[in-house]
This record gives structure tokens, sequence and C-alpha cells, in this order.
């Protein structure tokens, strides 16, 4: 994907810098609405957020046919908490082969994602739906894989969102997460004291609440000398329970 799709104009940069550091702005994080929401959702597409995702993608060899993790190629891919949707535009570019579905529970976020992969979308090639990760649109065993990049600290009852995200996997698919913040780092602490139902988790607590909900093969990998963590975990096939 060209990342320069991802720059903020100048003046929704201006605008920006205008508004960091208010607390209302930063709900946006969790939920954008209205025009500020827009600006805050298309600089999550890009900024350190697209360096999060180049390193995230970077752990998925597998997903894209190779050897590793997850093969063949996957044919449906779920990114939930799909918010401006550059995530999506990732995605089909790595897998050209695949349907994307992006979910998230914000109108803003899902005109944005739309706006973002219009092109995609017309070709047939990308659905965006709006939806609650606590009770997902989707029939059981719909996707090869489901993405969640910084969407995790949000999600109000992880427990039953991760059961629902086992449940729209078929068997063998990869569930991945992606965060830049490993629970410990001073500003994600910060901003989790601002913004209202932000919650961080450790490479100990995504374990965890990943084996509660019956995930196998769990991965939990880090980049030296950031906050970044991921982890990759798998729904067994019958045959493996």
């Amino acid at each position: 994907m060209d990342e320069s799709r991802t720059i903020l104009s100048e003046a929704d940069q201006l605008r920006h810098e205008e508004l960091w550091g208010r607390e209302d702005y930063f709900q946006n994080a969790r939920k954008p609405v209205g025009e500020d929401g827009r600006i805050m959702i298309r600089r999550m597409n890009g900024g350190s957020h697209a360096q999060l995702a180049a390193w995230g993608f970077s752990l998925l060899d597998g997903i894209a046919g190779g050897p590793d993790r997850c093969s063949p190629q996957p044919e449906a891919i779920l990114d939930a908490g799909c918010g401006g949707g550059a995530n999506l535009a990732r995605w089909m570019e790595r897998c050209p082969d695949a349907h994307l579905t992006g979910l998230d529970f914000s109108p803003v976020s899902i005109d944005e994602s739309r706006r973002f992969n219009s092109a995609e979308i017309a070709a047939g090639r990308c659905t965006v739906v709006q939806g609650d990760v606590m009770d997902m649109p989707f029939a059981d065993d719909t996707f090869d894989c489901v993405s969640a990049f910084e969407t995790v600290y949000f999600w109000p009852d992880i427990a039953r969102a991760f059961d629902q995200v086992k449940r729209a996997l078929r068997p063998g698919g990869i569930f991945f997460i992606c965060n830049e913040s490993d629970g410990k780092d001073q500003p994600a602490i910060d901003a989790s004291r601002i913004i209202r139902g932000m919650k961080l988790y450790t490479a100990e607590d995504l374990r965890h609440h990943l084996q509660q909900a019956g995930f196998h093969q769990i991965e939990i990998l880090t980049l030296p000398g950031t906050h970044f963590l991921a982890a990759i975990a798998k729904k067994l096939l019958p045959s493996q329970d």
C-alpha cells in the first residue's frame, strides 16, 4: 500500500495540533465521533500506527501462504476494530486473492474505512460492516484469520470478545493481536487514565485470556527497544481437540 495515502492533510494536521491535549479529543481514540473524530481516525491510519502495522505484518509471513503459522493463503480475513481502514488495505496488498471484512462500532470509523477503501469495495474485494465485537454479526466458522490492531484495549469484556472471535474463526484459523503498548509504558498508562473504558494488557494477560477462550499454539512477540506487543493464536482443527 502507498503509505502516502495515510498522511494527514495540512488542515487536518493543524486541527489535530490544536486539539491535542484536550481530554474530550482523546476519547476519539476509543470511539471517534464527529469531525474531530474523523481527524483522529485519519491520523491513526499513519504515524506510529503505520510503524506498528509494518512490524505486525512482518510477523505474518505464514499467513501469506508461507511455511509458517497459517498456510495456504487465507480466503477470508476479518479486521476487527478496523478504524480508518488502512490495515484493510494493507491486508489486501498482502493477500490479493482474499476477501477482507472490516468491523467497527463507530459510524465515523465505518465511513472513513469505506472512503479509504472505496475502490476495493467497488471491486468486491472488501466489505465494511458496523457491529460490535461483543456480538459479532457473522456466522460460525466464517474467517481464516481475524486481526485486531490497537483495539483490544477498548473491548469492554475481553473474555466475551475472544469467545466471539473464536466462534467466527474456521477450525485452523489464526487470531492476531497487535498492540503499540505492552501495558508497561508510561505514556499508555497515562492515556488509560484519561480515555474512558481503556484497559491495557501485558503479555501475560493476553496469554491468559487466549488460553481461557480455548486458543492454542499461542505465541507472544515483542519488538526490542519498543513496547510493541503481538499475540498469534490458533483455533484447533477438530482432530486436534
